[in-house]
C-alpha cells in the first residue's frame, strides 16, 4: 500500500537542522517529494543528501523567511522544480531567553516576530494559491508558549501566540476549500534551538545556553513522527505531551496553577 504522502510535494522551512531536518528524513521515507527552504546551504545539502539516499526528491531553495521576498521566491522556486505543491511546512523559528527588564537590545522582539510569525505569514500567503489548487495543507509548527504564557519568553512567546491566533483564523477562513490547517505545540525537543536562541544583549547563545540531555526532552525522529501522522489526518492540531494537555485545561479553571507550573518548569530545565 503506497504511503499518503507519497509522490506529493513537501516545502519545508527551516529544513536545516532539528526538528524541520528530521522532518525532511521522514518525509523522504514516506516518498514525498521535498524542497527544502533555510539559510545555511551546506547543512541544507547534507540533509538533501540524507533524503536523496532514501530514494526522495529533494530541492534545496535557500532563503531567509524574514523576508517576505525570499518567502515568495521558496514558494515560487518549488512550484517551478515540482509543477505543484501540496504541503507547506512552516517550521522556521528563533527563539530568545532572558526576563523582559534584562533586554537591553528590543530588536529581538522585531527579528522573533519577522522570523516566527511574518515568515510563515508570508509564506501561507504565496503558497495558499497552489495549496488551493490541490486541496493542499498546512502545517504550522508552534510551541507550548503558544498556548500559555512562560517566563523568560516573552519575546518568543509573542510570536507563538500570534502564530496560533493567525492560523486558527485562516482555518476557519479556509473551510470548504479542501485546504487543512494543522497547527503543532511541541514541548521541549532535543534540538539545537537552545544554542541558537537569542540572548538578552541580541546574541545567540552559543555554547552557554543549557543543554538538555535527551531524556529531559521528546526525541526528535518522535516528534517527527507525530507532525507527519497529525498532518496525514489533517489534525486541526496537535499538542504533543501530557503536561500541554492538562495546561490547556487547568487554565480554563486555574490560570494562576498554570502560571506557577510555567515557572517551575523554566526554573528546573533551565
Amino acid at each position: 500500500m503506497n504511503h499518503p504522502f507519497a509522490g506529493l510535494v513537501v516545502l519545508i522551512t527551516g529544513a536545516s537542522s532539528g526538528i524541520g531536518a528530521e522532518l525532511a528524513r521522514q518525509w523522504a521515507a514516506a516518498g514525498a517529494r521535498l524542497a527544502l527552504a533555510a539559510r545555511d546551504e551546506a547543512r541544507l545539502m547534507q540533509v538533501a543528501d540524507a533524503c536523496r539516499a532514501a530514494g526522495a526528491d529533494a530541492l534545496v531553495v535557500v532563503g531567509d523567511v524574514g523576508v517576505e521576498q525570499d518567502c515568495r521566491s521558496l514558494v515560487e522556486r518549488t512550484v517551478a522544480h515540482y509543477g505543484r505543491l501540496d504541503v507547506l511546512v512552516n517550521n522556521a523559528g528563533l527563539g530568545s531567553s532572558a526576563p523582559f527588564d534584562t533586554i537591553t537590545d528590543l530588536s529581538i522582539f522585531e527579528t522573533l516576530m519577522r522570523v516566527n510569525y511574518l515568515g510563515s505569514v508570508w509564506c501561507t500567503a504565496h503558497a495558499l494559491p497552489h495549496l488551493r489548487k490541490t486541496a493542499g495543507r498546512i502545517v504550522a509548527i508552534s510551541s507550548l508558549t503558544g498556548l500559555t504564557g512562560v517566563p523568560k519568553r516573552t519575546a518568543y512567546g509573542a510570536t507563538k501566540h500570534a502564530m496560533a491566533g493567525f492560523f486558527d483564523s485562516l482555518r476557519i477562513e479556509l473551510e470548504g476549500s479542501g485546504v487543512s490547517v494543522t497547527v503543532i505545540y511541541p514541548g521541549f525537543v532535543f534540538s539545537e534551538i537552545n544554542q541558537r536562541a537569542l540572548s538578552a544583549d541580541g546574541t545567540p547563545y552559543g555554547e552557554r545556553a543549557y543543554k538538555r540531555k535527551p531524556g529531559e526532552t521528546m526525541p526528535t525522529e518522535e516528534c517527527a513522527r507525530l507532525i507527519l501522522r497529525a498532518t496525514a489526518r489533517r489534525d486541526r492540531d496537535l499538542v504533543m505531551t501530557w503536561r500541554g494537555k492538562l495546561g490547556r485545561l487547568l487554565k480554563l479553571i486555574s490560570p494562576r496553577l498554570v502560571d506557577r507550573i510555567a515557572r517551575r518548569a523554566i526554573e528546573t530545565r533551565q
